[in-house]
């Protein structure tokens, strides 16, 4: 017999608060008819300073009331999860802004195997969302999709359904209003089944409590940084070819500005600047590889996920960077000694400066590169320890038993 739980985070809402219990309240019938045996509607009041928690009272035994001193919107949804009885949570904003005629229909995805549903407010329902917080939206779908390789449309929709089971596996969570997007990011990284079901979307009456900048940057660094502790490899390796490419566009471009017949004044600065752009690019690059391996080690499982590919190992790159940096610390070297020997290091010259400076980068680069393999390769072998000692353990377990003598002789 499932139960359903629909956690309202309330904040000064006596306007509204009413109406939207009556409305979740009123969907028992078709939350039946999808399979939901009871429904469970609890409000959170989060330190209200007007007459929310009193109209929730009166509204009688249907509805649940847990008042709390003001935790935030993230705080007051996992105290009702807390407290909430059912197999599968929802919740929803108190104010109006999301059809709880939706939920039986998010039950039943739910019941059908996905482990998260969320009420996409982007996905062609008819929305009433202002043009910058959808934009924003959209830039914070994308970027997610991004970073976990999966697409989603709405990362931080306020309605969702999911498994009581797999809180475990997306907690802990902000208190802030940040909460709906960090709840995305793990849950993806975490390789969860989410199902996003299109809602349509009314835009609340009177002053929004969503600051566009301020929780816009909020929910951007809650994106970024819980990715970071999953799939670093794609941040920083991403970032690193792109310093990477900027690096070669930069040295390219006095080539293809004389193709043109035509000058830029000297090509020194731009292949210094190149360089810098290389070695930055590079090591971002060998930041997130080896990233990589602590977070594997921290979660005793193979979550990553690489720069392109899906979860797995796949051909890791940083397999090769032994001999790439050896390679570099040479060519540094060998550019250094030519320098000295084609007298291009004199001060008299006018860019006396830049083969030595060239050869210190490249030196420092091979240096990365090998001190990154180093420590991938001690990363790694750190990750399958316990695997390789149950596995050899299993052996000498299922091995047949022979006498001493023939073992030795």
């Amino acid at each position: 017999m499932t139960t359903l739980s629909i956690v309202i985070p309330a904040y000064n809402e006596e306007q509204g608060i009413a109406a939207i219990v009556e409305r979740v309240l009123s969907t028992e019938a078709s939350l039946r008819a999808a399979g939901v045996a009871q429904l469970e509607c609890i409000v959170v009041d989060d330190g209200s300073r007007d007459r929310t928690a009193e109209i929730v009272q009166a509204m009688g035994p249907r509805v649940r009331l847990i008042r709390q001193q003001n935790r935030g919107y993230g705080g007051a949804l996992k105290t009702g999860f807390c407290a909430a009885n059912g197999e599968l949570l929802g919740f929803l904003d108190a104010d109006s802004t999301y059809p709880p005629e939706y939920f039986p229909a998010m039950c039943a995805l739910a019941l059908d195997g996905a482990e998260i549903v969320i009420g996409s407010r982007m996905a062609g329902e008819r929305s009433e969302m202002p043009l910058v917080r959808r934009v924003g939206n959209t830039i914070f779908a994308s970027l997610l999709s991004l970073v976990s390789g999966t697409r989603i449309t709405d990362s931080a929709s306020g309605q969702r359904v999911l498994r009581r089971s797999v809180l475990p596996r997306v907690y802990p969570l902000p208190d802030t209003l940040d909460f709906t997007p960090a709840m995305s990011t793990r849950a993806l990284h975490e390789g969860l089944k989410i199902v996003e079901l299109p809602i349509p979307y009314k835009e609340r009456s009177g002053r929004s409590k969503l600051s566009v900048v301020r929780d816009g940057l909020r929910f951007l660094k809650s994106i970024v940084w819980t990715a970071l502790t999953y799939n670093p490899v794609r941040i920083f390796g991403g970032l690193g070819l792109l310093l990477l490419l900027l690096g070669l566009i930069t040295a390219a471009l006095p080539l293809v500005v004389g193709l043109l017949g035509l000058s830029i004044g000297g090509s020194f600065p731009l292949l210094f600047g190149a360089m810098v752009l290389a070695v930055a690019g590079v090591t971002l690059y060998t930041t997130g590889t080896t990233f990589s391996y602590v977070v594997t080690l921290f979660h005793q499982r193979p979550i990553r996920q690489g720069l392109f590919g899906r979860r797995g190992n796949g051909r890791k790159i940083e397999k090769h960077y032994w001999w790439l940096g050896l390679l570099a610390v040479l060519v540094g070297v060998g550019l250094y000694a030519a320098a000295v020997a084609f007298n291009l290091t004199n001060p008299a010259l006018p860019n006396s400066w830049f083969a030595p400076v060239a050869s210190a980068l490249l030196v420092l680069t091979g240096v990365q590169l090998v001190s990154a393999w180093a420590l991938a390769r001690v990363l790694s072998e750190l990750s399958r320890r316990e695997v390789e000692v149950q596995a050899d353990m299993e052996r000498a377990v299922s091995a047949p038993s022979l006498g001493l003598e023939r073992v030795v002789g």
